[in-house]
């Protein structure tokens, strides 16, 4: 019998395999047929992982990569981006212990909407506003690594949002033989997930192989009332053309999400000047949440009813999504050093978000449209006097297509040119089609279709006219062009890669509703509107008796283009020892809502306030160290980054209020080494610095200055560090790891914080294999061991007295997983 580890520094050790570290972990075929030959092996014996926590890496810039090795001894079903938390440079918080609830990332101090993820080499980052959807992911078994580049990217990364990196995840290949397992997980939290793969083996005459997985998971919210689930369908197939590594695959994915959301709590300053929270005050403390009952409005004919509840009823507080994908890759030689690479995609996102509801008076003007009296009956009392509450969703669906090509032409063993096409083009479809609310259950209601009016009963007024809290249509292209030239010299101790990517955005708005001057604030409605003729406000819409300013309907383009260097070195010393330098270009281009806040400039020309897209200047000077038992490394960064935008969302009003604090420098240290002194026994450290400072005030209006000068990023740690230790004898392994976070600002002036945290999680295995059940094991995972009370996820704005809000971590939590393989 094999031992698990023992297979794992086996496999790691092959010389120029496919499945090594830096070509696997590649945002792209084009990308990992570039690198596929820098994939050697150091030491004399050794792995080139310690245990999938890191892998010894040889591109010239700063990365970081974990292995399947690793992932697997994590709790079941969790985030990827969780599991990359130890990680020079990156900081995850996780909204609950399992990761159905999502998180915010930071990394080199950017959050996740400047940051590029891949999956399998297709973006991502929602096409929009950039955000990354973390439960949404991959189920982590699929995963065979995962990759971070700190502040570059690769030569043909697809993505419109990358000024803090890249974080690239790769699925695992179909195996050759016929088998498969079955997983099932208990866990606190009434906690209970199953799932399931099975690989085909070679079948047929061309030794077409392929996997099939499904896995179903569903848990209790850890505090308040409500749960969530999700259940997600998994296939790959793949075809070998060659032993040259020529091949073809197919992917699909298909994730599904209904989930309660979570609450606060809210967060001020005290007169002391120390960080106070809503749960402070509430009886429920630090379990504070939304609330748990629902009074039931009265229904009378002839009376004026009004639903006085809040808008804080657990039960209407939601957060479906159904996503999916299907990716392929593939590569043929054409001939002699000449190679071709084509990965084609195609993403479908449904998703719903927000406070999802409003109390409407029945004789509301969005009811009555042009008439000037009379409503709508909306609880079906008989008279038009009511307030009543109804559903406000704010639904997207989003169709998205991409190809991501690459010609490779190697002249020789030492010098290679490639250039690259990448295609990104997503239909963003942004409704929200007034829903109703079933009350047959007064004290218990909930929303008639999760949707809302899309897919359910709408509301209509008096024109017919369906009630929409927003409606717009957007597309967003790319067209990019990329070269890049990757050269060996002096006996191969240097390396260079000289890569420049050339992106052209289109970006087509088209808004079908009334948009507030200089406002993503929008009415949708048939009312009457009046254009203004004279003054400050002409050419702009009056609606009833209203003086808001507002802009008709409009359909407009705003194009982008740039052009990003990438480029970098390694030098190779005789020994274990390399240096290396890079320097990288990467920029974000406004976000929808950016685009949408319109208003006329003095040429009466329709412009957003925000015109110019955020760039970054990234420097980065690295020393790795690596040999059979240690791999190490550590860097040196400087980013420079102009013309940075802040949104703040409000998620009650669903409107975003932008904000340009201008240029940011931001400068720090990464460092990281795995050691395994024996095979039984490996540690792993982390630590991080970042050094930030924001370069100007930031002007609020036409006499108010904020002082923003000086001042360092929000909800970015100093320092962060991370520790890890694994041990294993005979069938059993065990580990722990520990993160640090230092503490982060919660607003712009940072006039308030949020204090530092360690988190402690622990993991033990018991391998049957050892007794005949190749593959079976029994594992228990315990998630913030220590029961540390923290804040996680934070909601930041520009001073103390804007509106603060934060995600409590999760509290100590225990699972137990049972896989029994085949």
């Amino acid at each position: 019998m094999i031992n698990r580890k023992r297979l794992f520094w086996a496999t790691t050790a092959i010389v120029g395999t496919l499945a090594g570290a830096g070509a696997a972990s590649a945002q792209s075929t084009g990308t990992q047929a570039t690198e596929v030959d820098e994939i050697v092996v150091t030491g004399a014996r050794g792995p080139r992982s310690i245990d999938g926590a890191i892998v010894a890496e040889t591109v010239g810039k700063s990365r970081s990569t974990i292995t399947q090795e690793f992932i697997q001894t994590q709790a079941s079903g969790q985030s990827i981006n969780e599991i990359l938390n130890l990680v020079p440079g990156m900081n995850f918080t996780n909204n609950d212990a399992y990761g159905s609830s999502g998180g915010n990332i930071r990394l080199h101090g950017f959050d996740g909407n400047r940051i590029a993820q891949t999956f399998d080499g297709m973006p991502l980052n929602d096409s929009g506003n950039y955000a990354l959807y973390t439960n949404q992911q991959l189920d982590s078994e699929l995963i065979g690594q995962a990759t971070v580049n700190t502040g570059t990217t690769d030569a043909d990364s697809p993505s419109a949002s990358a000024t803090g990196g890249t974080i690239n995840i790769s699925s695992i290949n179909p195996e050759t033989e016929f088998g498969g397992w079955v997983k099932g997980s208990l866990g606190d939290f009434n906690y209970k997930r199953i799932m399931g793969l099975v690989n085909t083996g070679e079948v047929g005459p061309w030794g077409t192989r392929a996997w099939f997985a499904y896995s179903d998971q569903s848990y209790d919210k850890w505090k308040g009332i409500g749960d969530l689930g999700k259940i997600q369908y998994n296939a790959k197939i793949y075809q070998p053309i060659r032993d040259n590594g020529d091949f073809m695959s197919v992917a699909f994915h298909w994730n599904r999400n209904r989930n309660n959301n979570y609450n606060g709590p809210n967060l001020f300053r005290n007169t002391d000047g120390s960080l106070g929270s809503t749960a402070d005050t509430s009886p429920f403390g630090w379990n504070v949440d939304f609330v748990p009952t629902y009074t039931a409005p009265t229904v009378r004919a002839g009376q004026a009813d009004e639903d006085l509840n809040t808008a804080n009823y657990w039960g209407l507080r939601i957060n479906p999504s159904d996503t999916g994908n299907i990716r392929g890759q593939s590569r043929f030689t054409l001939a002699d050093g000449l190679i071709f690479t084509f990965d084609p995609s195609f993403q479908y996102v449904l998703a719903n978000g927000g406070s999802q509801q409003a109390v409407l008076a029945e004789n509301d003007a969005l009811l009555r449209g042009t008439n000037a009296t009379g409503g709508v009956d909306l609880n079906g009392d008989g008279d038009l006097l009511d307030k009543v509450r109804v559903m406000t969703p704010s639904t997207t669906h989003t169709q998205r297509y991409g190809i991501n090509s690459s010609l490779i032409w190697n002249l020789n063993e030492d010098h290679s040119l490639r250039l690259a096409y990448t295609l990104d083009h997503a239909r963003h479809r942004q409704t929200g089609a007034y829903g109703t609310i079933d009350f047959s259950n007064p004290t218990e209601p909930r929303f008639t279709n999760i949707f809302g009016g899309r897919n359910g009963p709408t509301i209509t007024n008096l024109n017919g006219y369906g009630l929409r809290g927003r409606d717009r249509l957007s597309y967003a292209i790319l067209n990019q062009v990329a070269f890049e030239y990757r050269g060996k010299f002096i006996d191969d101790h240097l390396r260079l890669n000289l890569g420049v990517r050339a992106p052209f955005f289109k970006r087509e708005m088209n808004q079908y509703c009334y948009s507030a001057k200089g406002s993503s604030s929008v009415r949708c409605t048939s009312e009457t509107a009046t254009l203004q003729t004279t003054g400050a406000s002409a050419g702009y819409y009056r609606i009833g008796t209203s003086t808001t300013d507002y802009v008709a309907p409009y359909s407009r383009e705003k194009k982008f283009d740039d052009i990003l260097p990438n480029l970098n070195a390694v030098w190779r010393f005789d020994g274990a020892s390399s240096v290396y330098a890079s320097y990288a270009e990467s920029l974000t281009l406004p976000r929808t809502d950016n685009l949408y806040t319109v208003l006329f400039n003095a040429n009466r020309e329709l412009v957003s306030p925000i015109l110019n897209p955020e760039k970054s200047k990234t420097y980065d000077l690295g020393y790795r160290y690596q040999t059979g038992t240690l791999i190490a490394s550590a860097s040196i960064w400087y980013t420079k980054f102009e013309n940075r935008i802040l949104s703040a969302y409000d998620p009650d009003t669903n409107i975003s209020t932008d904000r340009n604090v201008g240029d940011v420098e931001q400068k720090g240290f990464d460092g990281q080494i795995g050691y395994s002194p024996i095979e039984a026994l490996s540690f792993y450290a982390s630590a991080s610095y970042n050094d930030s400072e924001i370069q100007s005030d930031y002007r609020s209006g036409a006499s108010t200055v904020i002082p923003t000068g000086g001042k360092t990023l929000v909800e970015v740690p100093d320092w962060t560090f991370a520790l890890s230790a694994k041990y294993e004898t005979g069938p059993l392994s065990a580990g722990i790891q520990a993160k640090y976070v230092g503490e982060r600002w919660l607003t712009d002036v940072n006039d308030l914080n949020v204090p530092s945290y360690t988190v402690v999680n622990a993991d033990a295995r018991f391998d049957l294999g050892y007794f005949g059940f190749e593959g079976t094991d029994i594992q228990i995972n315990v998630i913030n061991l220590l029961d540390e009370k923290y804040f996680g996820s934070l909601g930041t704005g520009l001073n103390a007295t804007s509106s603060l809000f934060a995600t409590p971590g999760s509290p100590r939590t225990i699972q137990a997983s049972v896989r029994y393989a085949f």
